[in-house]
């Protein structure tokens, strides 16, 4: 028996012309919304201020249904990121920063000639042992991995 398999079945059916069910509804949703409140502020402020509101905010949520950032994701999960990443706390880490040497300075001035450079270079652990077995065992493994790529 031969069965009939779904191809594409994340892409959404196209119904309404180039638009899925949800796009359309976002794009007479907004337009909509839009309409309404040009129909109230109307007789109030007058026909052309009133667009002044209606058109952005029915160009927003009519912008709900279409990708537009990189294809990738929705416009309306682009602002729900956004409405997180500024609502939720954020953790700021604090990095030390490097001296900078004046300028008129040279670095051999600060270091000198006879300085011991040990203490300029970062440390691994608190034991020097450590440190040296470490030093060795980083150039045993590429040794011998420099070694077997010349056999």
């Amino acid at each position: 028996m031969e069965f009939q398999v779904p191809q594409f079945i994340e892409v959404e059916d196209k119904i309404f012309g180039p638009f899925t069910f949800k796009q359309f509804l976002f794009i007479m949703g907004g337009g909509g919304l839009g309409f309404i409140i040009w129909y109230i502020l109307s007789p109030f402020i007058g026909t052309f201020i009133a667009i002044l509101p209606a058109l952005p905010l029915s160009l927003f949520i009519g912008a709900f249904g279409f990708n537009i950032v990189h294809k990738r994701e929705k416009f309306i999960e682009t602002v729900e990121n956004a409405f997180k990443f500024y609502k939720n706390k954020k953790i700021y880490i604090w990095r030390k920063e490097q001296k900078k040497i004046k300028a008129g300075e040279r670095a051999s001035d600060k270091i000198g000639e006879n300085s011991n450079f040990d203490n300029l270079m970062p440390k691994l652990s608190n034991s020097k042992l450590k440190d040296i077995s470490w030093g060795l065992d980083v150039q045993e493994t590429l040794g011998s991995s420099t070694q077997d790529s010349v056999k």
